[in-house]
């Protein structure tokens, strides 16, 4: 029932448990997104707790996905300020949090927005700071990551889309030097 207000108020246990915590996310920087964490309800004890609690943002990142410039415009298009989204803890490096981070769309049906992005092309997939190698969460979540990543790179998405034939002869003919010379003489 206790609201955190930093990564260092989480008790190592919830982070060695890879316990799930909920939250608001308020903005999306380079770092990662700034969420309010959300604690547990129970009536008459939260109205009094949250007389005392105090105010910050969690800085939770994308764990195991190395984002590219075009994977941050795509979060902050996607995520909307206020939304609710569930964070599984992986890892806690200095003041961010690894985690899995699940956003609702709709009643029944949620994404995981670490692999959608790498399905989409907007990152790469990397070493998920916080979990053993040798642990099995993090052999199973590598995998799913790495699908999620081999997804894009068949349909040619994201940071994986490659020229097509035409662009990339179009390309050759006029950064030809024979070519550049005829332009410059032209436009003389």
């Amino acid at each position: 029932t206790a609201k955190f207000t930093s990564a260092l108020d989480i008790p190592v246990k919830f982070v060695e448990k890879n316990v799930k915590l909920r939250g608001k996310l308020h903005r999306i920087t380079e770092k990662g997104l700034e969420v309010e964490h959300i604690p547990i309800s129970i009536p008459f004890i939260t109205s009094i707790q949250r007389k005392w609690q105090t105010k910050g943002l969690l800085l939770v990142r994308l764990a195991g996905v190395e984002l590219a410039p075009s994977g941050m415009a795509w979060l902050q298009r996607e995520l909307k300020p206020k939304q609710t989204m569930w964070f599984q803890l992986l890892g806690r490096e200095d003041l961010a949090l690894e985690c899995l981070v699940l956003v609702n769309k709709g009643r029944f049906f949620s994404v995981c927005l670490n692999e959608e992005v790498l399905r989409q092309g907007l990152g790469r997939t990397a070493r998920i700071e916080g979990l053993h190698h040798d642990s099995r969460l993090y052999w199973k979540l590598h995998k799913r990551l790495l699908r999620a990543e081999l997804k894009a790179l068949r349909k040619n998405k994201g940071i994986w889309k490659e020229e097509s034939y035409s662009e990339r002869i179009r390309d050759r003919i006029s950064n030809n030097k024979f070519v550049q010379t005829l332009k410059q003489f032209a436009s003389w």
